[in-house]
């Protein structure tokens, strides 16, 4: 009987000392992820003919959550050139081959990130919001840095700038 329990103390305390260590490292796992990054310039068709649109998106409720995911998901679409959703204005931008990509199937990427995004005043643009403002900017300081109200006035008449360009072709 004394060969039991001494079997049986050795036992115990060989299960106390293997079982509670009070070091216990996480077990770390590196697992080696290939990651495929489509080039822009390399799955873009450029004889192809890009639009640009512009529409509202209610329903975002978060710049990071909302409005990235939604931008990566139109970005990710084969045709789109560009994609860029402002949190704060609730606007979308995007440029894309019309060949490839219409404004219905960008409505429908945007509500099948979630049912509550709702596309509204989807429109065709010739320039996105920022960028006339941007370009009017250039034409000012490019064209007509140091020169007297006169010749600021001839410069913008002569700015060879795209953007310039189309503003006259409005006037």
């Amino acid at each position: 009987m004394d060969i039991f329990k001494n079997l049986s103390v050795v036992l115990i305390l060989a299960f106390i000392i293997t079982a509670c260590k009070n070091d216990a490292q996480p077990e770390v796992k590196t697992v080696d992820v290939e990651v495929a990054k489509k080039e822009v310039s390399e799955t873009l068709d450029p004889n192809a003919t890009y639009a640009k649109v512009e529409f509202g998106i209610d329903g975002m409720t978060c710049a990071m959550g909302c409005a990235k995911t939604i931008e990566k998901k139109m970005a990710k679409m084969e045709g789109v050139k560009s994609a860029k959703v402002d949190f704060d204005k609730r606007l979308a931008m995007v440029e894309y081959d019309e060949a490839k990509v219409s404004p219905e199937s960008l409505e429908e990427t945007v509500t099948s990130v979630a049912d509550i995004y709702k596309v509204k005043d989807m429109k065709k643009v010739d320039n996105f919001e920022g960028e006339k403002k941007a370009c009017k900017e250039d034409c000012d300081k490019a064209c007509c840095a140091n020169k007297t109200e006169a010749e600021k006035k001839a410069c913008k008449e002569d700015c060879n700038k795209a953007c310039c360009a189309k503003e006259k072709q409005g006037k």
